[in-house]
């Protein structure tokens, strides 16, 4: 999610369902999945074709798979019956019995007392609700009803296990959550009658005339609930918001509005929120602190400050959503620190002397700074960051840098800019405005130094930089001072920048012999991108252009800016890559040397990606026609060489195997007919 990556992909056959949330199996790293109800299938990262994957049918319809990471998968059927995931694959058809009656799961979770899981869900049958607790590995089954409420019903449930006791809430519709408390039992005997369960009031949302429907209910902590809604009022239409509140307290404790709407569904793993906001998901980093009455009053008398900010945004650069707001001190440290703290901000904060100031409030002292004292603090800050949010500082300090030059088109410090990308380990996520600030500066250096750094860098601005690199004359280049370490050991310059051309026959063929397994012989001056000439673009633009190649991507989402590149463009470009490819074939082991140099993978990936966006194009293009009768060529006798290569691949096989039965100090010669 940090790197706003897609890491893999599975789909089922045409026709086929998926029934239930995937998981992974921490132990194994594995995930899981149900289709149709039935049928099981496990699978690794590197596995491609899900339809291979492990498959096991089994005899009852599956409800839930929950992941624990000390316990391994549970499974819970939707008649009640539970069993482990390897019990499970034991005996994929072994019966599973019903322990419900007439009765419909709506709500499951699992946890971990001590050493052994714990299962819990509620089931409804005719208005009537009722919660089971069971652990699987001790067979213990007990069931309870939950006590009626009149005229409201749940909507959603959350629970915790503190204490050998379940926390069960309730939101209920008539806009409260109620406490249900069940002490785990040790017996494990099933109980002959079902024991009513009283429940007590625990929050509240209407106040006044304003009333927060309840959506989703998450529990934090012992202390603290997260309400996914919508805040209604008289005369005013619903605002969908996410609040979260202390239950030691009652009180609110922070809101956020959500303009754009989301799904009604709210996720919590390991302190980060996950919910769908318009067509993004948000995912917010949060921590709640020791509860305490101070914080909870203190946080009301500011209940208008926003300490929820979005975190990571798959949309990049559409999104309003990632842009930092220095608003107030709480927001700010939020984004400098990667999390949300729920604790309440004294009214003394506003005495702080400047040594104490949060990151934040520094950074708002310096927004009208003049250039010299801004880049200076923020030199100091950077050197005396803490260890543990020191990314986060300097994300901030790349972040108010960026604002700076777009409010201000003179201020651009270029150097402290490069000077961070070159020494911190940062990433696009951290500072989303930088790459855009460098491409309208037309930093062609930065660029570079972001395109080699950054893990999660958007398609969208890989593109860009493509573009912005490929329509850059040779001439302006020359004057920008760009890292060469990748190209200089395969592109040899001359002051006059002439490439110095040096012929190496490797790999079985050369040029000559390239043409005569390729049947006709083209005359040398009608070949102007053959693989003896001379790279097609200058060692600025070769570097700039490497850069690109060594940046990560998915082809999905880069292919259709592919298309948008103008047809001059994608043919230099596709020039530059059969230079490289040709360069990469006349190794014995396909390597360019250098620093940072693209692999052979890299250039063929590119190459058909090139392909696959403009082939109709280049096909019409006339001055594109020897380019893709060479390239055909080219890679017509490089699959006839390696096909030779195949076939004496066992005979090799054989003489290696000489070679190791060969006593060592030996000294003879040999003749081997290779037939």
């Amino acid at each position: 999610i940090s790197d706003q990556k897609p890491l893999g992909c599975w789909s089922v056959k045409h026709g086929q369902i998926l029934t239930c949330p995937v998981v992974c199996n921490f132990e194994t790293h594995e995930y899981i999945a149900v289709h149709d109800d039935k049928v099981l299938r496990i699978w690794k990262n590197e596995d491609i074709n899900l339809d291979k994957a492990f498959k096991a049918t089994l005899s009852a319809d599956v409800y839930r798979i929950h992941s624990l990471p000390q316990a391994g998968p549970v499974v819970l059927f939707r008649g009640g019956g539970v069993r482990t995931l390897d019990v499970l694959l034991e005996a994929p058809q072994q019966e599973i019995e019903n322990v419900i009656s007439g009765e419909v799961i709506r709500w499951s979770g699992a946890f971990m007392e001590g050493q052994q899981p714990v299962l819990v869900f509620t089931t409804e049958k005719d208005e009537d609700f009722f919660v089971y607790v069971q652990k699987p590995k001790l067979s213990s089954l007990h069931k309870y009803k939950l006590e009626q409420q009149e005229s409201a019903k749940p909507v959603c449930f959350t629970a915790h296990i503190t204490n050998q006791t379940v926390t069960l809430l309730c939101l209920y519709s008539n806009d409260s959550v109620y406490q249900v408390l069940i002490p785990l039992q040790q017996d494990t005997e099933e109980e002959e009658e079902e024991e009513i369960l009283s429940k007590s009031l625990l929050l509240n949302f209407s106040a006044s005339e304003t009333v927060l429907k309840g959506a989703s209910l998450v529990a934090l902590d012992k202390d603290h609930v997260a309400v996914l809604g919508s805040l209604t009022a008289p005369r005013k239409e619903p605002r969908e918001c996410l609040t979260i509140w202390n239950t030691k307290f009652q009180t609110l404790q922070t809101s956020k509005e959500l303009p754009l709407g989301t799904s009604g569904q709210l996720w919590c793993y390991e302190e980060n929120f996950f919910l769908i906001h318009g067509k993004v998901l948000t995912v917010i980093m949060y921590k709640c602190e020791t509860s305490s009455l101070a914080a909870a009053v203190g946080k009301l008398k500011c209940s208008q400050t926003s300490d929820v900010s979005s975190f990571v945004n798959w949309n990049t650069l559409e999104d309003e959503e990632l842009v930092v707001s220095f608003q107030s001190q709480e927001s700010v440290a939020l984004k400098a620190e990667s999390r949300m703290n729920l604790r309440s901000r004294r009214s003394a904060v506003t005495e702080q002397q400047p040594e104490s100031l949060s990151i934040g409030q520094l950074l708002l002292n310096l927004k009208d700074a003049s250039n010299y004292v801004l880049e200076t603090e923020l030199r100091k800050l950077m050197a005396k960051a803490p260890t543990p949010d020191l990314q986060a500082t300097i994300g901030c300090v790349v972040t108010a840098l960026t604002d700076r030059c777009k409010r201000n088109p003179k201020f651009y410090p270029q150097h402290f800019l490069q000077e961070i990308v070159e020494t911190r380990d940062l990433s696009y996520s951290l500072c989303p405005d930088l790459m855009a600030v460098a491409l309208e500066k037309k930093d062609m250096h930065l660029l570079q130094l972001c395109l080699e750094r950054f893990p999660d860098i958007p398609e969208e601005i890989t593109y860009a930089c493509l573009k912005a690199f490929l329509s850059m004359s040779e001439s302006h280049l020359q004057n920008i001072d760009v890292n060469l370490d990748s190209v200089i050991c395969y592109i040899d310059v001359e002051f006059d920048n002439k490439e110095v051309k040096t012929e190496i026959v490797e790999n079985g063929f050369g040029a000559e012999m390239d043409q005569d397994m390729c049947g006709t012989k083209i005359p040398k001056q009608s070949q102007p991108w053959s693989d003896d000439d001379s790279c097609p673009v200058g060692p600025q633009k070769a570097a700039l252009l490497n850069a690109v190649l060594h940046s990560a991507y998915t082809e999905t989402f880069l292919l259709p800016h592919l298309k948008n590149l103008p047809a001059g463009q994608a043919i230099l470009f596709l020039r530059y890559l059969y230079y490289l490819y040709v360069k990469c074939s006349e190794k014995v082991n396909t390597t360019l040397p250098g620093i940072r140099s693209p692999t052979i993978n890299q250039i063929m990936d590119w190459m058909c990606l090139l392909l696959d966006a403009h082939f109709t194009v280049m096909v019409m293009l006339p001055e594109a026609k020897e380019l893709l009768s060479n390239l055909h060529k080219f890679v017509r006798a490089q699959v006839r060489f390696y096909s030779e290569l195949n076939k004496i691949e066992g005979s090799l096989r054989e003489l290696q195997r000489l070679n190791h039965l060969r006593e060592s100090h030996t000294y003879s010669i040999e003749v081997l007919e290779i037939i």
